[in-house]
């Protein structure tokens, strides 16, 4: 098997322990077919036991295993280090989040403005394919793309230097729930509206271009900017 000998800078930090936070140097022989996400793993298993770092499903869909990779927000598990083009892999927590340990942070923040009473659920766009059993007017309804990673949120500079800004997932959310619910859009809308929210946005478009289920987040703040609430 053909490999690399790649290295990992970790950024560190362990409350009374490694800290002040700081990098610390692994050097790996890693493969074509391995993620980051299995760099960490190796690393922990032979190297480091007490490297903290967040996964689940190791497929792109718990978003558990953000952070920022060379300077960007990535998914560990999707991201391959032979893709990546670089002999040396700088990995750090997110940003604009409370730091727990090592690679992982304090999601907390990102679900403050986000309502337990908003669904998760919306109908399926394609309809001729996603029909549901015994009826034909009945269709499936399936989960929304952002499985929150959280990584739109640190990409943002908004967020990053107002904590108190809603955050690109929550106001993507609002929009969404007011689609899903016509009938509590004005009141959404006038949450949006509030001084912590769609009006901060000064358009950077990082959340879109960071986030890795092509939610788009900056379109769904740019049509709440749009709106007016009805008096």
């Amino acid at each position: 098997m053909i490999t690399k000998k790649i290295t990992f800078h970790i950024s560190r930090y362990k409350k009374g322990l490694i800290d002040p936070p700081r990098f610390y140097t692994y050097s790996l022989a890693v493969s074509e077919s391995m993620s980051v996400l299995d760099a960490l793993e190796k690393i922990r298993f032979t190297r480091e036991p007490t490297l903290m770092y967040r996964h689940s499903c190791h497929h792109s869909s718990c978003g558990t295993c953000a952070c920022l990779i060379n300077d960007f927000e990535r998914l560990a598990c999707t991201t391959n280090v032979w893709a990546l083009g670089t002999e040396t892999v700088t990995m750090a927590p997110l940003s604009g989040f409370p730091r727990s340990g090592d690679l992982v942070v304090n999601m907390n923040p990102f679900f403050k403005d986000i309502d337990e009473d908003w669904t998760y659920l919306r109908p399926s766009q394609n309809r001729e394919r996603d029909r549901g059993p015994d009826t034909e007017n009945r269709f499936l309804s399936r989960f929304e793309d952002c499985i929150e990673c959280g990584s739109c949120v640190s990409a943002c500079p908004v967020s990053n230097r107002n904590p108190e800004f809603m955050g690109p997932a929550a106001l993507t959310a609002l929009h969404r729930e007011m689609d899903k619910m016509p009938s509590n859009r004005n009141r959404l809308l006038k949450r949006s509206k509030k001084d912590r929210g769609a009006g901060l946005c000064d358009r950077a478009l990082k959340c879109s271009r960071v986030c890795p289920t092509a939610v788009y987040p900056a379109y769904h703040i740019a049509e709440l900017q749009k709106m007016t609430p009805d008096e």
